[in-house]
């Protein structure tokens, strides 16, 4: 999940005036955003003015102060997703950021395959999966890395956001596709669905992803630990103390020598609890 700040209009609904928001509003809507969701707003004012404005008026409050007061106190979670959705971009493409699949599919794969021989279970964690073409890019790594062994293991990818819209669209799995998808994953991997170029991704992908809502700023109690977490371009917009805490919380979610990929925009604080092996790539210690 990705927030990234486009021009005004680009982040407006629609041509119209943005309504102020005063000093007191914008601290008390960013400090609120900060510390249930970890997104660091604070330097987004303009931003925020943009793509609020016109859902507010439409939802019939006169201005921002209404609005939040109203956020703040009943905590109504279709006016949440409403903020969410319009205060962070799920950018994403399939096969970003190819040399950490190309790290994924020639060391970490033949890792913990190789410790999972007996029980055949893989705990892979897209945390922050957005609109879903990280998971299925790594679940089609693991069909072609597995082959017909694939029906014997458990390898099912866990996918995760926050933004309950964008999940929506990953479980829809309908793509245009990129150039960067090989044709061997076309044919294989994809169905063309007869529209505007769009293909929809084959079954044994789609069921091989769950997907769930979870707020990275939450307790992380999943029934396994994980042998592989890619969290990549959500936390460069979290404070240090947040991203510090995620972190901690990571490490103690992952199990011993297993793996965290992070954006090759971030950094991990000091003393993490990983050790570097490529760029933006970390096995617990």
């Amino acid at each position: 999940m990705d927030v990234n700040e486009q021009n005004t209009a680009d982040m407006a609904d629609t041509p119209f005036m943005p309504l102020a928001i005063s000093d007191a509003d914008f601290f008390r809507l960013t400090k609120f955003i900060q510390q249930h969701f970890g997104i660091d707003l604070s330097k987004k004012r303009h931003l925020i003015s943009g793509r609020l404005s016109y859902s507010i008026k439409t939802l019939g409050y006169s201005g921002f102060g209404p609005f939040i007061d109203h956020l703040l106190q009943e905590r109504n979670p279709e006016e949440m997703e409403l903020v969410l959705n319009k205060l962070t971009t799920n950018y994403t493409f399939f096969m970003r950021e190819q040399e950490h699949f190309h790290f994924f599919r020639n060391t970490i794969l033949p890792d913990i395959i190789q410790r999972h021989r007996k029980d055949r279970t893989l705990s892979i964690w897209s945390a922050g999966c957005a609109s879903g073409e990280e998971p299925y890019t790594i679940s089609m790594y693991l069909m072609d890395y597995l082959g017909s062994e694939a029906r014997n293991w458990d390898a099912r990818v866990l996918a995760t956001d926050i933004s309950q819209h964008a999940l929506d669209k990953a479980k829809e799995g309908r793509y245009n596709l990129p150039d960067t998808i090989p044709s061997a994953w076309k044919s294989r991997y994809f169905k063309a669905d007869g529209t505007d170029g769009y293909y929809l991704v084959a079954p044994q992908i789609r069921n091989n992803v769950i997907f769930r809502t979870f707020n990275l700023m939450e307790p992380i109690r999943f029934r396994l630990k994980f042998d592989l977490i890619f969290c990549r371009n959500v936390m460069i917009y979290f404070n240090q103390e947040t991203k510090d805490a995620l972190v901690g919380r990571f490490c103690d979610a992952t199990v011993p020598g297993g793996y965290l990929l992070i954006g090759h925009s971030e950094t991990l604080g000091k003393n993490p609890g990983y050790r570097y092996l490529a760029p933006a790539t970390f096995q617990k210690w």
